[in-house]
């Protein structure tokens, strides 16, 4: 089968280390040939993932196709699903979910738990909704990685939003955020992974480290996956998809915000599940039986990120000694430049004391430095 890959991340870079174990020719798309997916895979074409003749010309190349980001071309990505090829997820659950504000009504209508919330057009609109602070103003699209999202606390920051249609999101009160990774083959048939717990960098608003499977009550843990089930099973399309959620300190349970694709809180199942998140995708695209989810042990993923006052190409500080951590896997993804923030690499640990986990992902994180 050939099968094609929209984004050359690191997502596509790690679901392509995945397809070397099928016999499956690929193709990925992206504008900058230095990618970190560009050399893993059997055929790279340059081109812009947003633009409807380049998505729509890279389609026909192949028998189905996959996004590794949301900001693609979804009226390309529907014209080819017309022409027959097999597109995961489908494009009509790409349309909702790469728009916020689509994702919100999306929630609402079908009745899923999820913050209260109002569209605003512009930053004008903010001054009617003073009654709803404190909020989050989410960009409707464009949006990724902490980037298109602001906290207004107050009637002073309303300078901070965003001048274009976009959500403003009710703040909840919350003591844990949690991801559901879960993938739906075409037969409808799910399989889902346990709960990890994201732990957040209050300054960058990225991922600081993770833990999985999240230690929640059963009660919480049920609610959890019956809510992103939920998900999945409206949107109505095979493929793999991340729901992160809130539990808030009545154990009630909120979406956050879905992904229809493979997910940065899905790195530690390459080492700590049976099956891999990238596995599993490409299960579902070769209509190969759905992977086993269970976790060999509990784990913690810690992202490594460029560090501060840095430009430029990178250097690892640090990297020999955090190789010689037992049961810690590094993750590189092979950019050659590095900037503040800017994510680098990842470090899966795995033990089955998560006092040890904590322990050695706040060591990591403090060992690991991305310099130039």
């Amino acid at each position: 089968m050939k099968a094609g890959i929209l984004g050359g991340g690191q997502l596509g870079r790690m679901l392509l280390q995945a397809a070397a174990n099928y016999t499956v020719e690929t193709y990925v798309m992206e504008n900058d040939a230095h990618c970190p997916a560009a050399h893993l895979c059997h055929h790279f074409i340059k081109g812009d993932i947003t633009n409807f003749d380049d998505v729509y010309n890279f389609g026909k190349m192949v028998d189905a196709l996959t996004i590794e980001i949301e900001s693609v071309n979804v009226d390309a990505l529907e014209k080819l699903e017309t022409e027959g090829i097999k597109i995961y997820p489908k494009p009509s659950a790409i349309r909702i979910i790469k728009n916020k504000i689509r994702q919100k009504e999306f929630y609402q209508s079908n009745e899923i738990p999820s913050s209260e919330f109002v569209i605003t057009k512009n930053i004008a609109d903010l001054n009617d909704h003073h009654h709803f602070l404190p909020a989050v103003h989410k960009i409707g699209e464009g949006g990724y990685d902490g980037k298109g999202v602001q906290v207004i606390k107050n009637k002073d920051h309303i300078t901070k939003g965003f001048d274009a249609p976009a959500v403003l999101e009710k703040m909840v009160h919350i003591k844990k955020e949690i991801a559901i990774i879960i993938g739906m083959n075409d037969k409808g048939e799910a399989a889902i992974y346990p709960p990890a717990e994201m732990i957040f960098d209050p300054l960058l608003n990225l991922l600081d480290y993770q833990l999985s499977p999240a230690i929640l009550s059963e009660k919480v843990l049920w609610k959890a996956e019956a809510i992103a089930l939920k998900v999945v099973k409206q949107l109505n399309s095979a493929g793999l998809f991340a729901i992160e959620l809130f539990v808030t300190d009545a154990d009630d349970v909120l979406v956050n915000e879905t992904a229809p694709r493979v997910h940065n809180s899905g790195h530690h199942t390459i080492e700590a599940n049976y099956c891999s998140q990238y596995d599993m995708l490409w299960r579902i695209m070769l209509q190969y039986p759905l992977g086993n989810t269970k976790p060999i042990l509990p784990s913690a993923i810690v992202n490594i990120i460029g560090a501060e006052g840095f430009n430029g190409l990178a250097k690892y500080e640090g990297l020999a000694e955090t190789l010689k951590i037992d049961n810690a896997f590094v993750h590189l993804y092979g950019k050659q430049q590095t900037k503040p923030g800017r994510k680098m690499g990842h470090v899966t640990i795995m033990s089955k004391d998560y006092q040890d986990l904590t322990h050695k992902a706040n060591k990591i994180k403090h060992l690991l430095k991305v310099v130039s």
